[in-house]
């Protein structure tokens, strides 16, 4: 790990909207936070590092699967920030099994198990809630017409990342009302727009 005490490293873990799928100008939320510290002109020592580990379709079940690797790879000795941005592909409904991709109970206990690997890195972890979809276009998603994406799914889903960040004094910062349907460009992924309202929400919340 480096030596610069007083760097802020932020590793974001998550799945295609985290990754920036659809933002075409500045390739996502997560990215567009990147670019934010960077204009900022800090000292390399008080600079903030945005990591974006974002992987298209990743539900917590793959990113269990990845965690520690990605993350050990990246840690600052300063002060690092740890943010899941996942549950939208757990709450996917697979038409021909009649059943969540990832099943609520096993969703909580994946949650729980990734709170507990970051906590033997940091204190500083942030759960980021579910957006909305337009039902219109993902019941079903016209790129796989078995499953669906339906907002009371993604309602109980938001509900455990809740209350998990509630059991273990973690931080959630709710997206319930942050995108339109006029901010998604397919029904799932938020635009260009969505992603800089998202982007809005977590720069003030981390107030760095």
């Amino acid at each position: 790990m480096c030596n610069n005490v007083f760097m802020t490293t932020i590793c974001v873990f998550g799945d295609s909207i985290a990754w920036g799928a659809n933002d075409s100008e500045r390739g996502g939320w997560v990215n567009r936070l990147q670019n934010f510290y960077q204009s900022q002109n800090l000292r390399v020592d008080e600079d903030v590092d945005v990591y974006n580990l974002g992987v298209s379709g990743d539900n917590t079940d793959d990113l269990l699967k990845r965690f520690d690797t990605e993350l050990v790879a990246r840690l600052s000795d300063g002060k690092n920030i740890i943010i899941f941005a996942t549950g939208i592909n757990d709450s996917q409904f697979v038409i021909s099994k009649n059943v969540n991709r990832v099943q609520d109970n096993i969703f909580r206990d994946n949650l729980k198990t990734l709170v507990l690997k970051a906590q033997q890195y940091t204190d500083d972890i942030i759960f980021v809630g579910l957006t909305k979809v337009d039902e219109s276009k993902t019941v079903p998603i016209p790129w796989n017409t078995d499953k669906n994406y339906t907002n009371n799914d993604i309602q109980r889903y938001d509900v455990i990342i809740q209350d998990v960040a509630k059991e273990s004094d973690t931080r959630y910062i709710s997206m319930k009302d942050a995108v339109g349907l006029d901010d998604l460009s397919d029904g799932l992924h938020p635009n260009t727009n969505g992603h800089i309202k998202i982007f809005e929400i977590l720069k003030q919340e981390l107030g760095l």
